[in-house]
């Protein structure tokens, strides 16, 4: 939620930060704006609405320099407002910022503030400027850089709450302040060959630098770093000096691209069975029918002392989670939890030191996990992190885990992100099964059928014009029943929630024996189900709820195995699927439900990238 780009160097500052933000726009926004200092003034300009909309504003005024900072909003704190859009300032419009995050004793300093400071919106980010402001006197100004950067050190320590923000002042003109504290903050740099001088970028991720630099330094926690054109120092919030370590990003500009497809989800969707190969490769061993996930970080003895796992997570994630509780107890026969992780925290979680916690989070960054994960270390757990951000924040205070190797997502509903994590969760269940009961048959086996899964995805992918055109056929309906038994319950909970995200078709999820315990009054004709009958244990059970549904007249979506000829008597909409080993369906029966809420939206017109009130990256409670 929100984004932060800032830039200093040579180059003009205004086309880096336009394009920065709209590298942002997929983490969720409803207003933006920039700053720029020429080296004597600062200019800002502000919009409401799309990155489009402060584009053609500034195209009516000059904003010269190469120095600046800019930020999408969502709000929090006040209405949807140009006044409450960022960047604020102090009284003076001298001292200028962006931030991210929540400052949680804002009235308490609004009202110690307000008898000498005049504040213009209804924002808690608002606060940060006066309180730096008030810290910075005019006479301390002379000290430059080193003032404004004791002036925020000062200010910081009044503040609850959680921030990531960029300062610049305008009689410091060549200088940013960046500090974090719970709000992840990514640093680029670059040299110029002839001048030697630096220039750098900051921003809440490192998707908006891609284009220009792959080299990063990732802030912690209580860490504020001085920006100039000779060089970078950082320090921590108590004035101690900080080494940095600089860090290599593997992705690239052109990643981050749509290659063609019409939206980045359905680019994300097809690019899965590619990022399941980088998910797997190298962490299993055939011959010996096992994983090897050396992010575990755990001799084979401490792995058959856990008596218990759980998972946590938020939305997507925690249904990769509910794919590792099925594996882990069937493979390892381990009991298996998953945890909604703005829940975790709340009550008193039973976790001790044979208990493994596996927090799983695209982003890394996710607010309610993050502390899910402290809570669950001060207690005493093995804490291990499933992620798909480099460097992020939960990779980096887990004891261990595993990238999940799926490049860049820019849409806001997950897809690719989703497959890897349950695959992940898969090896790792196998891991601990080889090392307490799993034959080395069953586990080679399993392998056997893992390394199959990108083939056929693609066997999937194939049937997209068919899955367009049962789409169109349901886009007209207002709710949806998911149903699903065992391992696909999990597959229905994604389903519902991917046609909700983007579509705003209300839907439903159920494990199909709950139907006749209250859900099936609902059923009618104008109330259709979406039920996954493929072949497994559960397949007669599965069946038996779908003719419950048929008897009472509702349509009928069923994704079921290939060849499975039942399937086509049921109901005329058929999507089918390869057949697999059953605690691997999941990594082939959400690809068409992804690909059906897809095409609804697409056929109801709704902006898929990027639907209404929600954001990418959770980055506050």
């Amino acid at each position: 939620m929100c984004g932060i780009i800032g830039y200093i160097g040579k180059k003009p500052a205004a086309p880096i930060l336009l394009q920065g933000l709209r590298r942002l726009e997929y983490r969720g926004y409803d207003s933006a704006g920039m700053a720029i200092s020429n080296g004597e003034t600062i200019a800002r300009i502000r919009s409401v609405g799309k990155i489009d909309s402060l584009s053609e504003k500034m195209k009516t005024v000059e904003i010269p320099g190469t120095v600046g900072i800019a930020h999408t909003r969502w709000a929090t704190h006040g209405g949807v407002t140009e006044e409450n859009a960022h960047p604020h300032t102090g009284c003076g419009g001298k001292l200028i910022l962006v931030h991210n995050g929540i400052i949680e004793n804002y009235r308490e300093l609004k009202e110690v503030l307000s008898s000498s400071h005049v504040f213009t919106s209804e924002t808690d980010s608002e606060v940060l400027a006066h309180l730096i402001e008030e810290h910075l006197k005019q006479e301390d100004l002379q000290q430059g850089v080193v003032a404004l950067r004791k002036a925020v050190e000062k200010a910081l320590a009044h503040v609850r709450g959680t921030y990531g923000i960029v300062v610049m002042h305008e009689a410091v003109p060549h200088c940013l302040v960046t500090v974090r504290m719970g709000s992840p903050i990514v640093i680029g740099f670059a040299e110029d060959e002839n001048s030697h001088e630096h220039e750098y970028y900051i921003a809440s991720d490192a998707s908006p630098m891609l284009a220009y630099t792959k080299k990063v330094i990732f802030l912690e926690d209580g860490e504020l770093s001085v920006l100039t054109r000779e060089g970078m120092e950082t320090f921590t919030l108590k004035d101690e000096q900080v080494q940095k370590h600089v860090e290599e990003i593997e992705w690239n500009d052109e990643q981050a691209e749509k290659q063609g497809f019409a939206h980045f989800m359905l680019k994300e969707i097809f690019d899965q069975p590619t990022v399941f190969e980088d998910a797997i490769r190298g962490r299993y061993d055939l011959a010996e029918g096992t994983a090897k996930l050396g992010g575990l970080n755990m001799t084979e003895e401490q792995m058959r002392q856990i008596n218990r796992v759980i998972f946590i997570a938020c939305g997507t994630a925690s249904y990769a989670g509910m794919i590792g509780k099925y594996a882990f107890e069937r493979l390892a026969g381990i009991p298996a939890e998953v945890e909604v992780a703005s829940e975790f925290r709340y009550r008193d979680p039973i976790v001790d030191e044979r208990t493994l916690v596996f927090v799983i989070s695209q982003s890394g960054e996710t607010a309610d996990t993050l502390a899910a994960l402290r809570e669950a270390k001060r207690k005493g757990a093995f804490v291990r992190g499933i992620v798909n951000v480099i460097g992020s924040t939960i990779a980096r205070e887990t004891d261990g885990g595993t990238y999940i190797h799926a490049g860049p997502e820019l849409a806001v509903a997950s897809t690719k992100a989703y497959t890897n994590m349950a695959a992940v969760t898969i090896l790792y269940a196998l891991q601990f099964g080889r090392a307490r009961r799993v034959s080395l048959a069953t586990g080679h086996r399993m392998l056997q059928a893992l390394v199959e899964i990108p083939k056929k995805m693609n066997q999937i992918l194939v049937q997209t014009e068919h899955i367009e055109r049962i789409a169109k056929k349901f886009a007209s309906y207002q709710d949806m029943f998911f149903l699903g038994r065992g391992v696909n319950f999990p597959v229905a909970l994604e389903g519902a929630l991917k046609l909700k995200e983007i579509s705003y078709i209300h839907a439903e999820a159920y494990p199909g024996g709950e139907m006749k315990h209250g859900p099936l009054a609902l059923v009618s004709p104008e109330f259709p189900t979406v039920a996954i009958m493929t072949k497994d244990q559960l397949y007669e059970k599965m069946m038996s709820n779908i003719e419950e549904v048929k008897a009472r007249k509702g349509p009928l979506l069923l994704i079921a195995t290939e060849g499975d000829e039942k399937a086509k008597e049921i109901s005329p909409d058929v999507i089918y699927v390869p057949e697999t080993m059953e605690l691997l369906q999941p990594l082939l029966n959400t690809i068409p439900l992804q690909l059906f809420a897809y095409f609804v939206a697409v056929e109801l017109g709704r902006d898929v990238d990027r639907p209404r009130n929600l954001a990418k990256s959770v980055t506050v409670e």
